[in-house]
């Protein structure tokens, strides 16, 4: 569990990072998004936040591309399993 909370963390330093890099406070950042002041904070401060909110910051943001990639390559068991797939 502790690399979901170190994942989580670094996740949301990094929104933080992206937000104040754009000059948004997180007022704006909720105003932009359609995501509640409250969610943004609580993300901020807590790393919690729901996928639906979350892919609306990133949006906000410009990094939306990020998640169409999550998950896109797939996650080979073998090296036969590599050979097999060209």
């Amino acid at each position: 569990m502790d690399n979901i909370l170190s994942i989580k963390q670094n996740l949301a330093a990094r929104v933080q990072q992206r937000r104040r890099e754009g000059k948004l406070t997180q007022m704006d950042l909720a105003a932009k998004s359609g995501v509640s002041l409250g969610s943004i904070k609580r993300f901020e401060a807590t790393c919690e936040i729901s996928l639906s909110s979350l892919l609306r910051v990133a949006v906000v943001l410009g990094y939306e591309d990020d998640f169409t990639a999550l998950f896109a390559r797939k996650n080979y068991q073998s090296i036969e399993e590599v050979i097999n797939a060209k």
